[in-house]
């Protein structure tokens, strides 16, 4: 058994975390205005740098908006944020998606995946086929729940790629840590061998080039998890 190297937090990651907890707590409201960087370094005791560097980090988080020659407020990150603010919040809280975080991610994901395998059935090449198949086989061998969902998220991210369009895959990138974090999930209550079973009757589709039994089956295993029958929710 192999342990990570340990590693402290930079002064700049305190600070940010400290205002991403009063933030996401409510006890600074949106719209509330921050003291300038002078004052609020002076009151943390840190140098003005590892304040100016936090609320730009905070700012590209969508947390704060930093408004020229008015200061920098507390912004509404539900309109302002990006996947960076959703893993904040999911680190913010544990690790633990709400209810209505697990049913948007679930939702995006199945209009992605639908125009991913739609565009593989019409432009991959056998070739590509096959290496699909072999991330599937790699699937079937894993013994632990992170491995799996890893492995899992390559066909995704694959299955975007062989398909032609340049942009999918890196959308798909982006929400990889969320989506991890729910195959974990699924993986331990479900077993690895529910999500084999998924990605392996999808790749069977694939192979056939039957759009329509691939949207299907897209649609299928999805709606489970969306409506809740396939309980992948925990309580806050």
């Amino acid at each position: 058994m192999e342990f990570s190297k340990l590693s402290a937090p930079s002064l700049k990651d305190l600070f940010v975390q400290q205002l991403q907890g009063m933030i996401l707590s409510g006890e600074l409201p949106m719209g509330a205005q921050l003291p300038p960087e002078r004052e609020l370094a002076r009151q943390m005791q840190v140098s003005r740098a590892v304040i100016n560097g936090g609320l730009a980090e905070l700012s590209q988080q969508g947390f704060l908006e930093v408004r020229p020659r008015q200061g920098t407020c507390v912004a509404d990150y539900r309109r302002k944020g990006n996947l960076s603010t959703l893993i904040a919040i999911m680190e913010y809280q544990g690790g633990v998606l709400g209810k209505d975080e697990i049913r948007s991610i679930l939702e995006v994901r199945r209009a992605l995946e639908h125009l991913a395998a739609e565009r593989a059935i019409a432009y991959a090449s056998h070739e590509a086929m096959e290496h699909l198949g072999d991330i599937v086989a790699q699937l079937k061998a894993e013994q632990s729940a992170a491995q799996a969902a890893e492995t899992a998220f390559t066909f995704q991210h694959e299955l975007a790629f062989v398909g032609g369009n340049s942009i999918l895959p890196l959308i798909y990138y982006s929400f990889k840590a969320p989506v991890i974090t729910l195959w974990v999930r699924f993986c331990r209550l479900y077993g690895i061998g529910a999500l084999y079973h998924n990605t392996e009757t999808l790749y069977t589709h694939l192979c056939a080039r039957d759009a329509q039994a691939a949207a299907h089956w897209i649609d299928t295993y999805l709606e489970q998890a969306i409506s809740g029958n396939q309980q992948i929710y925990e309580e806050r």
